[in-house]
């Protein structure tokens, strides 16, 4: 059964890379480095290193405050929350003409919803017998 992926967050002190490519808390790059020194500046500055890319040559990693990693752990969830279920993106809904006007609004909520999760929405209307 393969690993899942680390959820984002600190590394604490398990790098497994030599060389690291470090970003500051504030984004600015302070080039290619070797883990010891890294290491030293986390401690230095009291922050935390986060892995950001781990397929980039070196692998990226940035110091952050733990306020921080907070705030990127809520917008990731949120992310990830707002996005639809792979296969689900066509909704269908239909509806007869002679629908009571409760129905309706109840149905048009429903749809909104819909689109705002970024699903395509088909509603078809079939004449009232």
């Amino acid at each position: 059964e393969p690993k899942k992926k680390a959820a984002f967050g600190s590394v604490g002190r398990r790098i497994p890379y030599r060389i690291l490519h470090l970003i500051n808390q504030d984004g600015e790059s302070l080039g290619n480095m070797h883990r010891a020194e890294a290491l030293k500046l986390m401690d230095q500055h009291d922050l935390k290193l986060v892995l950001l890319r781990e397929n980039a040559e070196p692998p990226v990693y940035r110091l952050m405050t733990g306020q921080q990693i907070h705030e990127e752990q809520l917008k990731r969830a949120e992310k990830k929350k707002a996005s639809p279920k792979p296969g689900t993106y066509i909704k269908e809904l239909s509806f007869s003409s002679a629908i009571a006007k409760n129905d309706l609004e109840t149905k048009t909520k429903q749809i909104a919803q819909w689109i705002e999760k970024k699903y395509h929405v088909r509603v078809t209307i079939r004449q009232a017998k």
